[in-house]
């Protein structure tokens, strides 16, 4: 008798209803995003660094504090995923968490910037390929009824990282902390979190049956999930749903190159699109809002009151989506979501300099709520999605990469767009901020149409009939 080929293990766990085992399983892997917060110190460390002369006086080193952690995330989400499609999600989230914890407690003892920036350069490796891995593996082992609300509540939690460490790094200087230390202490704080983590990880998080299945070995998928059967049984004291018999297929590996050819191909554009589109508009607002703000007349302490004010749509936006991810097709969300950015976005550079205080706070939380919507479905749902098991690292690492290199590029074009000017006391303002905002339409506008032309609908199929690209 030949070698068993498939134990049924999409069928199995998609009919598994919801338990403490989900449960567990989201909040191991929510708490894992939560504390790997080495994106979110970068805007404290770098202004601290700065006031301790560590960046010498140089703009080039000051420039290069960004750019250096923004390039090894680019390179970790390219290169992360095939090494986590071919060593397995439970592996590559322990070798990424270790590798940046490493990376974080290198970087709290550096002894001058240079080696920060060897250690900085890590720290994003390892980000970009732990960020990939999480949100596209979680995918993996939740069903296809309600993956879209799942993974919604884990970017949903996920999101509070900047706020949380942001506020640590305020209750640092509060206490009364030298600058000398304060820096190294932030980047302390996540590295003992993310030890906790990887504890948790390593005790709680089985390997995907699912990847097992499909790299072959059937045996150990059957034994992992016949332990995740009895699990969910003991927890709800009822017998599970009998499970929907398919017939047996060959398992079948595919290679890195599969993303460029056929079906997958379509899905590598739009994935890539979609991604871009996230990080294009989310990171030119994070990075630039308050300076385009000045350049309407409010002065710095107006429009760093303001950003505040109206980036509180993040989270908001994000529990807005975990509520209807699952109510609506993939396509027709994402479309509606580029849809709504591309109309807020001409409003937005249109009316701002009318609006007033006010009227600006309320239009930018109105404008934060959406892009967070849309940043949910793009990171944590739609792209994580739309891959085959034994390609879905790969694929969402690529598409990752390929946001992380437009991100890199559009935020150099900003100053052009918006029309730098320099001010005779040697500052420098933006002559047609609005321009920013007119740009982000059309960037919206574009990856609707490639969404609609292109995109594949996932919402409620199981991995197996979304990895099915025969």
């Amino acid at each position: 008798m030949g070698k068993k080929t498939n134990a049924n293990i999409g069928a199995r766990l998609d009919r598994l209803p919801q338990s403490k085992w989900h449960i567990k399983m989201w909040l191991v892997t929510a708490f894992a995003l939560l504390v790997c917060w080495s994106n979110g110190i970068g805007g404290a460390v770098q202004n601290i660094l700065n006031e301790i002369g560590w960046f010498e006086g140089s703009a080039g080193l000051l420039a290069m504090w960004g750019t250096s952690y923004t390039i090894g995330q680019l390179f970790g989400a390219l290169i992360g995923g095939p090494i986590g499609d071919k060593i397995g999600r439970k592996k590559s989230i322990l070798l990424y968490e270790a590798i940046h914890i490493i990376a974080m407690i290198g970087g709290a003892c550096s002894p001058n910037v240079y080696v920060l920036f060897v250690f900085r350069v890590i720290q994003g490796i390892a980000l970009g390929a732990l960020l990939v891995v999480l949100f596209a593996g979680f995918t993996e082992y939740v069903p296809g009824k309600n993956r879209g609300t799942w993974s919604s509540r884990t970017s949903f939690i996920g999101n509070w990282a900047h706020p949380i460490c942001n506020g640590i790094a305020l209750l640092i200087v509060s206490a009364g902390v030298s600058q000398a230390m304060n820096w190294r202490i932030q980047f302390m704080i996540p590295s003992i979190l993310s030890i906790i983590a990887s504890i948790i990880i390593y005790v709680k998080f089985p390997e995907s049956p699912r990847w097992l299945e499909s790299q072959g070995r059937v045996e150990e998928a059957d034994a992992i999930m016949t332990k995740i059967e009895k699990e969910i049984e003991k927890s709800t004291g009822k017998a599970l749903p009998p499970v929907q018999e398919v017939s047996e297929k060959p398992v079948k590996k595919l290679p890195y190159s599969a993303l460029f050819k056929g079906k997958l191909l379509k899905r590598t554009i739009v994935g890539s699109l979609v991604l871009i589109g996230m990080n294009t508009i989310q990171y030119t607002l994070m990075n630039w809002m308050p300076t385009l703000l000045s350049s309407w007349g409010y002065d710095t302490k107006d429009s760093q009151f303001m950003t505040m004010f109206g980036l509180f749509g993040a989270p908001f936006g994000i529990f807005i989506a975990s509520l209807i991810m699952d109510k609506l097709p993939r396509k027709v969300t994402g479309v509606a979501l580029l849809v709504l950015m591309a109309g807020l976005g001409i409003a937005t550079g249109t009316l701002a300099p009318s609006l007033g205080v006010t009227g600006i706070i309320v239009m930018t939380f109105i404008l934060n709520t959406v892009i967070y919507m849309y940043v949910c479905y793009a990171s944590a749902v739609y792209v994580p999605e739309m891959w085959p098991t034994s390609a879905k690292l790969s694929g969402s690492g690529f598409c990752n990469a390929m946001g992380r290199v437009s991100n890199v590029i559009f935020l150099s074009l900003i100053p052009t767009i918006a029309g730098t000017v320099s001010n005779a006391d040697g500052t420098a303002s933006f002559n047609t901020p609005g321009n920013v905002f007119i740009v982000i339409a059309v960037i919206a506008a574009v990856i609707a149409v490639s969404i609609i032309f292109l995109g594949v609908e996932t919402r409620g199929e199981s991995v197996e009939e979304i990895g099915n690209v025969d």
